[in-house]
């Protein structure tokens, strides 16, 4: 229920409220009247401020809002770097007027949350620390894939949050400098709906184009990677890129899926070799492999049968080329839930890989992959909530989660990417 009365406030109301502890989204939860009163949801505050919120969205059971005068400031508080991130403004980073110290804190707050409320985990056996990837400068400057919108008159620019109201900016800063040095945003675009700019970690940029009119565009809070529906075409740059992760390089084109920060690849690799701990003979499956990232680490160490699972076409290119030398693979175009009931994924198997997209694994591939009993699975997730709903699923049915670690790959950002370690109980 959105652009109504609840109760007596309006859209564009404002209180003034004590902001609480953060929640999954990039807000803080608040209440009007005390305690037991009405949720509300608010951006650009911290814990412990007391600011004053103009409402944004009205729905039965809660209110948005926006921090818009903060009377007693977190010292956490920083200025932020960017002048689009404010109300109203770019939707894009979340947390820009934290310290980083202080993002760290509300991104494990977070992740510790979701999994004793929505996992059902033990509060006292849960340490959640995220950790910050290398970085000259651990905040800005990171971003290899930026989606840019067109606005109605052909003007770029990045989208307010949870709109599609296109605002323009000059550059923006979370991006990789040689995505910062691009014209794209000195140019209208008229026949285009979004322009995706790529700078990868092997040194090559490429910008595509969405042609008006194929699909509509993202709201303004997702994680940059390429627009979805409708088809990309390439305005300039090389037709493949290099990135170079796990000791080799890998040639994907540009509109292809691959993380967002230079040093992301290289960081989960390392985390789910250091859970898996593979050992030469084992079999594997990697369930939503992409180019086959972790299945190329994985397989030299074992030496053994390896199976990829992928439903993109572009991802089932792209692995089937890079990992072409190694021995005992196969490839498997499809989706995962359908692969695993279909048996075209077969045991037995020791070790599994799961990356699935945002919204997670679900219920019915949990389930199979628990029931094919491997040693351990190594579970990559870029949304805690629905990692913590699939880890639900693997503790019902008899598994244990050894240990979840959780890495800053979007700072500035609500987004936080989690590992999860899981063995049969």
């Amino acid at each position: 229920m959105t652009g109504a009365i609840v109760g007596d406030l309006v859209e564009g109301d404002r209180v003034e409220v004590t902001v609480g502890a953060p929640a999954h989204g990039g807000h803080c939860v608040a209440r009007l009247g005390g305690p037991h009163g009405r949720v509300i949801f608010v951006r650009h505050a911290l814990p412990g401020e007391r600011v004053t919120a103009e409402i944004t969205e009205l729905h039965r059971g809660y209110l948005r809002a926006d921090a818009v005068e903060i009377h007693e400031p977190s010292p956490d508080r920083v200025t932020p770097p960017c002048p689009y991130a404010h109300p109203g403004g770019c939707g894009g980073c979340d947390l820009q007027h934290a310290s980083g110290e202080a993002q760290l804190r509300w991104k494990a707050d977070v992740v510790r949350e979701q999994l004793v409320r929505l996992a059902g985990l033990d509060p006292e056996g849960i340490f959640v620390r995220v950790e910050p990837l290398p970085a000259k400068d651990p905040l800005l400057g990171w971003r290899t894939r930026v989606r840019y919108a067109i606005d109605a008159a052909g003007r770029p620019g990045l989208l307010q949050h949870r709109s599609h109201q296109v605002v323009p900016i000059d550059r923006c800063r979370i991006a990789h400098p040689a995505i910062q040095d691009l014209d794209v945003l000195a140019h209208d675009w008229p026949d285009m709906d979004a322009v995706q700019t790529v700078a990868s970690t092997g040194g090559d940029v490429a910008v595509l184009g969405r042609p008006s009119g194929t699909a509509g565009p993202a709201h303004g809070d997702d994680l940059g990677e390429a627009p979805e529906g409708g088809s990309l075409i390439r305005l300039a740059g090389p037709a493949e890129v290099t990135e170079r992760a796990a000791g080799r390089a890998w040639r994907i084109p540009p509109q292809g899926f691959w993380q967002v920060h230079p040093q992301a690849a290289d960081t989960l690799v390392t985390a789910v070799l250091e859970m898996l701990r593979p050992a030469a003979g084992e079999t594997t499956w990697d369930l939503y492999g992409g180019a086959g990232l972790f299945a190329a680490a994985i397989a030299e160490r074992t030496g053994a049968r390896m199976t990829v699972v992928e439903s993109s076409p572009a991802g089932v290119a792209a692995a089937r080329a890079n990992l072409a030398g190694l021995p005992h693979l196969d490839i498997v175009e499809a989706r995962v839930e359908v692969a695993l009931s279909r048996r075209r994924v077969t045991g037995p198997v020791d070790l599994v890989v799961l990356d699935p997209p945002r919204a997670g694994a679900g219920a019915r591939v949990v389930r199979a992959v628990a029931a094919a009993r491997p040693r351990a699975v190594a579970y990559v997730a870029c949304d805690p909530a629905a990692l913590a709903r699939d880890l639900k699923t693997f503790c019902a049915e008899g598994w244990r989660v050894e240990t979840v670690r959780a890495f800053d790959c979007f700072p500035m950002t609500q987004h936080v990417e989690c590992v999860a370690h899981l063995t049969p109980a």
